[in-house]
């Protein structure tokens, strides 16, 4: 189906023409007769826009002709007349016999000798004026440039003389031809759609585009409509979601293919050779494409590119030095017009002149040769490296894949196809691509085996299709164990591998995996690379090792902060997550985040994305992490990195607790429970801990609080390797003293006394110097610890924590008789929790405030002291322990009676649970 067919207006608006069918509409609209020419590119929709304006008018009561030229038909006589008069033979009858007459030879109705011209064109512009006397009459003629040259003297005959009349003429030109036609029809000049426009045509009909690729079709489209329609269905799957490089031309469809090719085609060799040396070099300098010519051919020069200027084609800025394509596609239309040999030809001359750009040379020599040559797969293959460290991942893949094809011999095409899948699984989110080339390199190399490449593409394929953390980790030790790479740190396969072995058992919790790790690092020489050892250090088992690791974590992120390899910058952020140091990597987050939208690696743009996510969620940033967290949540979806889903679930999960929405909050916890254990993977199930905890803790469910911090790590004991214990320490002691837990609490304390939290963060000082402040039996010691935790570096950067530990200290405050110092306090934490929109937690701040004497903060009303006396009753009996049908007994209710007041107690108390209940009373006297 034409593009014209599928978008006219009989089947759907017009994207992005409204305005040209209004301006259009008013031109041939009225009652006065119009003659109007619509020209534009071809596939610029031409053909639709006059369907759209001709079924405007006809849903207004105008009488509409249509018809179109053909190419089959531009020599027979009238063919178009023929068209444009069959519909109105209804009318002949009005006409005199000559005029009658001389249409119906002409039109080849009837026999006779062949009428005169100039009586044709009066019979028609009569006969269109008399059927025009019943209704308006618009006629619309698609292609004119097809038209027989008969038909088109006699359409122009008509524009000049129907002014005055209700006929109507509106013509479509791809370009219209000079002559005296030519004035007497004025032109409206087609434009391109509009960039948004174009945008929305795309994402309708190709919904699955990664950025990256609909970047590149908007700018080769150059606004047309077919070639929006078409350049896309010309791609594969994995091109389309570019999981596949794109070729530097784009293939054409059948239909963009016939219009740009046959402009191209009739050029003199020597011109199209040059065009075609200009579109592969591709940056349009002219002293690169002359120099690659005069190898082709000493006889070209720059005078051979006047017929391309002429067909208007292309435009040549000597000055500047450039050649510049009048249309993105003419270059596409140029590569279908030359054969395989001269493209090679032109690839080799354009390689000899590139000498001094080995990137680009690399390139160009791939294209021009057919047969295997290691030295052009190895000119390929730094290539490669040089794109990826730019963070161009499915170019690397892409060259290597190359390259591989281009080796002689069977290990080397192996290893390059493995480093190919690699890349792919690593960082491009091409899968089902890494998946195929693992099985080319397999087959080109059965001894495989020991590839740390191979071995880590195929880790992440296990984790992605849902293998388990234990599998994972027993195959990529086996082949580190099993390699050649002689331990070497400068072996950039080796450290890989040992950095996705250190997220492996991160993943896990298990000492047993961590230790084998940590022997493979000892033997590592000369040295650990700074990276490595902070991400080892931090991530492992912190409470005990981030001392050791805090200046190699310093160096990775000195080493960092300008640079431009997503892979080292994403390095340095999991290195950093545990020191609460991902603030020093922000913009360089955001760096990777806007490279990934922009078609950068996927892996990369989701783990730019979890970094941002995990440091808004400690700085206050809350609306932020929540888009951040969609978005990385929607990648997963769509790239096929479904493992690392609960990155993000868990800042939605955790988010949602603290503000009160426990119900997405549980359910985000409970789907990441269930998936983690039975793979493995105990850091999501730690995760989603946290985040019941939060719930828990903001609706003053102290007990509920304690088990799933229990579960963590226990009173008492930082449990190694299991890093969110940091975390979840002072969670575990506020609910330990809520619920009566002094011993528990007091231990836990002695842990975090140990661990040095200074070693490891600043807002570890302030959570568990909060801590220890809430486990001090004297109030003046208690009220010393808190001020001290509060006077330290950097605490207001920590928005919750702070605004924590304020309430804490007011609550402190206020069993201490310190009344004014408790609201000052409280009345800050709950403007604190407002802000952030921590709504249980501004509750307790609030409930806490009324207790101290104020008036409640600013944000919100609370109604704690609105309890009717039989509330007051039924809020102390369920306080103490008593059940609903316990408590119906005791004051000659129904339980049912019971359950509707509590009902109604709760949100006056700012409390969501019963076992929140004794607090809030306590609070209130």
């Amino acid at each position: 189906m034409r593009y014209e067919e599928n978008l006219s207006g009989r089947h759907g608006p017009l994207v992005g023409r409204d305005a040209d069918i209004e301006r259009i509409t008013a031109l041939v609209g009225g009652r006065e007769g119009n003659a109007l020419v619509v020209s534009g590119e071809a596939g610029a929709g031409k053909s639709a826009l006059l369907g759209a304006v001709a079924d405007g008018r006809e849903a207004t009561g105008t009488r509409v002709v249509r018809g179109a030229g053909a190419e089959f038909e531009a020599d027979i006589s009238y063919a178009g007349l023929h068209q444009m008069l069959y519909p109105l033979r209804d009318t002949f009858g009005e006409l005199d016999d000559t005029h009658r007459e001389a249409l119906r030879v002409a039109l080849g109705l009837g026999a006779g000798d062949p009428p005169d011209r100039l009586l044709v064109c009066n019979a028609t512009l009569i006969l269109l004026q008399k059927a025009a006397a019943r209704a308006p009459l618009l006629v619309v003629m698609d292609d004119f440039a097809w038209l027989d040259k008969a038909s088109q003297a006699v359409l122009g005959f008509v524009a000049r003389r129907i002014g005055g009349s209700a006929v109507s003429l509106l013509v479509a030109a791809r370009s219209f031809p000079a002559g005296p036609n030519r004035s007497a029809l004025p032109v409206y000049e087609l434009p391109p759609l509009p960039d948004e426009a174009a945008d929305a045509l795309l994402t309708e009909r190709f919904p699955d585009l990664s950025r990256r690729v609909r970047v590149r079709l908007l700018q080769s489209a150059g606004g047309n409509p077919l070639a929006l329609l078409e350049l896309p269905a010309a791609l594969r799957s994995s091109q389309r979601a570019a999981h596949e490089e794109l070729p530097p031309v784009l293939p054409l469809g059948v239909r963009l293919q016939d219009l740009f090719v046959r402009r191209v085609s009739s050029l003199p060799s020597s011109s199209l050779n040059l065009l075609l040396l200009a579109t592969l070099e591709g940056s349009g300098d002219l002293a690169t494409v002359l120099y690659a010519a005069r190898r082709l051919d000493t006889a070209i020069d720059l005078a051979d590119l006047a017929p391309a200027e002429r067909e208007g084609l292309i435009e040549v800025d000597e000055g500047a030095g450039r050649i510049l394509f009048r249309h993105p596609l003419i270059r596409s239309g140029v590569v279908a017009a030359t054969t395989s040999g001269s493209r090679r030809a032109a690839h080799s001359a354009l390689a000899d002149v590139l000498a001094r750009r080995p990137e680009r040379q690399a390139w160009h020599l791939a294209e021009a040769t057919v047969a295997p040559d290691e030295r052009v797969a190895a000119l390929l293959e730094r290539a490669a490296h040089h794109v990826m460290r730019r963070g161009d991942a499915v170019s690397a893949v892409t060259a290597l894949a190359r390259a591989a094809h281009l080796s002689p011999g069977g290990p080397d095409r192996a290893r390059r196809l493995a480093e190919a899948a690699y890349i792919g699984a690593d960082a491009a989110g091409a899968l089902s691509v890494a998946s195929e080339l693992l099985e080319d390199a397999r087959r080109a190399d059965p001894l495989l085996g020991g590839s740390l490449r191979a071995a880590a593409a195929a880790v992440m394929l296990v984790l992605n299709r849902d293998g388990t953390v234990e599998t994972a980790h027993r195959l990529l030790v086996g082949a580190i164990e099993s390699g050649d790479h002689r331990h070497d740190s400068g072996d950039g396969a080796l450290v890989d591998a040992l950095h996705l072995l250190a997220l492996l058992c991160f993943y896990s919790g298990r000492e047993d995996l961590w230790r084998l790790f940590h022997e493979a690092m000892r033997r590592l020489r000369p040295d650990v690379p700074d990276p490595l050892a902070a991400t080892a250090l931090t991530i492992g088992d912190p409470a005990r090792t981030a001392a050791q690791g805090r200046p190699r974590m310093e160096a990775a992120l000195e080493r960092v902060r300008d640079e431009t390899d997503p892979a080292l910058i994403i390095r340095a952020g999991t290195a950093a997550v545990y020191a609460d140091r991902l603030g020093d990597l922000r913009e360089a987050s955001w760096r990777v985040v806007r490279q990934g939208r922009d078609g950068g690696p996927v892996r990369h743009h989701l783990g730019g994305l979890v970094h941002l996510c995990m440091e808004d969620w400690t700085t206050g940033r809350w609306d932020e992490a929540i888009a951040l967290a969609q978005e990385g949540a929607a990648l997963c979806d769509t790239s096929g990195y479904k493992f690392f889903r609960w990155y993000y679930e868990y800042p939605l999960a955790v988010i949602a607790g603290a503000r009160g929405d426990t119900d997405t909050c549980h359910t985000l916890a409970d789907h990441m429970t269930h998936w983690a254990l039975p793979r493995g993977v105990q850091a999501a199930a730690d995760y989603a801990e946290h985040s019941r905890i939060v719930a828990d803790l903001g609706a003053g469910d102290f007990d509920s609080a304690f088990h799933h911090a229990e579960r963590v790590s226990p009173a008492g004991e930082l449990a190694p390797y299991r890093p969110h214990a940091l975390w979840i320490a002072m969670d575990l002691v506020e609910a330990a003293v809520h619920t009566g837990r002094v011993a528990e609490a007091q231990r836990h304390v002695e842990a975090l006394r140990a661990a040095d939290p200074a070693a490891v963060s600043s807002r570890l000082v302030l959570l568990w110097g909060a801590a220890e402040a809430l486990c001090a039996r004297a109030d003046d010691e208690s009220l010393r610890l808190f001020e001290k935790a509060l006077a330290g570096p950097g605490v207001a950067r920590w928005s919750f924590d702070a605004a924590r530990v304020q309430l804490a200290y007011g609550e402190r405050l206020r069993r201490a008789r310190a009344a004014a110092e408790a609201r000052k306090a409280l009345r800050t934490a709950a403007d604190t929790f407002h802000r952030i929109g921590a709504r249980p937690w501004e509750e307790r701040a609030a409930k806490e405030l009324r207790a101290a004497g104020g008036a409640g903060p600013r944000s919100q009303e609370m109604t704690a002291g609105n309890l009717t006396p039989q509330e007051q009753e039924i809020a102390q009996l369920a306080a103490s322990g008593m059940t609903n049908k316990q408590i119906a007994a005791r004051l000659f209710l129904s339980h049912r009676t019971v359950g509707a007041h509590l009902y109604q107690i709760f949100p006056k108390l700012g409390i969501r649970s019963r076992a929140a209940l004794r607090d809030a009373l306590d609070a209130l006297r």
